[in-house]
């Protein structure tokens, strides 16, 4: 009998992820890093789609406060997913990783157009899927698209990687006290603003039964480990 708890997953990258130690850009050392945590997974017959922000090279949101119209900032800050997502895929084929771009914008020398039965047959021939492009409207976050994503692909669950080792009721970079959850329901999250992900993304997890867990990508075989005992690991909404 299989140890994982999940057969298909998504798994939600921020961009700052992939930045690491740098202010901004990307870091390959990473990249890579985070590419063999994805094999290990890989090889074990989990179906993986995957969806990256792209804070760590451009942010939509916070240009309208410097006077540039937000639907041009959300549309550059969707392009910035597809450079991230292209880069991922690169660090994966490198480690024989069958992997595909999906975009839901149309920049086709680098990425498929999202078509969602083309996406759920490319896993079900266990390809890697990167779904980049955000929702390709602007106004929504990667994580409204990763929730959207994992809802249309039938995801198990979404699996949020951060540089934190779950949600805690404070910041714990500022707050030496904050407590670590180690589960949560979407009505908590919701009645107390957690930082999870945005409400839209919440919501619609809730309205699907669409669990959320999340780890520290970082932690060497965190992202296995999880999947083997996922109780044990990060912070589960539910």
């Amino acid at each position: 009998m299989s140890p994982f708890h999940y057969k298909r997953v998504l798994i939600k990258l921020s961009g700052e992820v992939l930045s690491g130690k740098k202010e901004f850009g990307i870091e390959y050392s990473v990249v890579a890093s985070l590419a063999k945590q994805i094999k290990e997974i890989h090889k074990e017959k989990i179906e993986i789609g995957i969806v990256i922000g792209a804070g760590n090279i451009f942010r939509g949101v916070s240009t309208e406060e410097e006077g540039m119209d937000r639907v041009s900032g959300d549309y550059i800050g969707m392009m910035g997913t597809i450079m991230n997502s292209v880069a991922l895929q690169n660090e994966l084929e490198k480690i024989n990783c069958d992997t595909r771009v999906m975009s839901a914008l149309s920049i086709r020398q680098l990425a498929e157009p999202y078509i969602r039965r083309r996406a759920t047959r490319h896993l079900e021939k266990s390809r890697i899927v990167i779904f980049a492009g955000g929702t390709g409207n602007p106004y929504f976050t990667t994580d409204t698209a990763a929730a959207l994503r994992a809802i249309e692909i039938n995801a198990d669950i979404i699996i949020k990687g951060t540089k934190v080792d779950g949600v805690y009721d404070s910041d714990p970079n500022i707050n030496n006290n904050a407590i670590k959850h180690d589960s949560l329901t979407y009505k908590q999250v919701i009645d107390n603003e957690l930082k999870v992900m945005d409400m839209t993304a919440i919501t619609l997890c809730k309205e699907n039964n669409l669990p959320i867990s999340v780890i520290d990508i970082n932690s060497k075989n965190n992202l296995l480990n999880f999947l083997i005992s996922p109780s044990k690991i990060g912070t589960i909404i539910k």
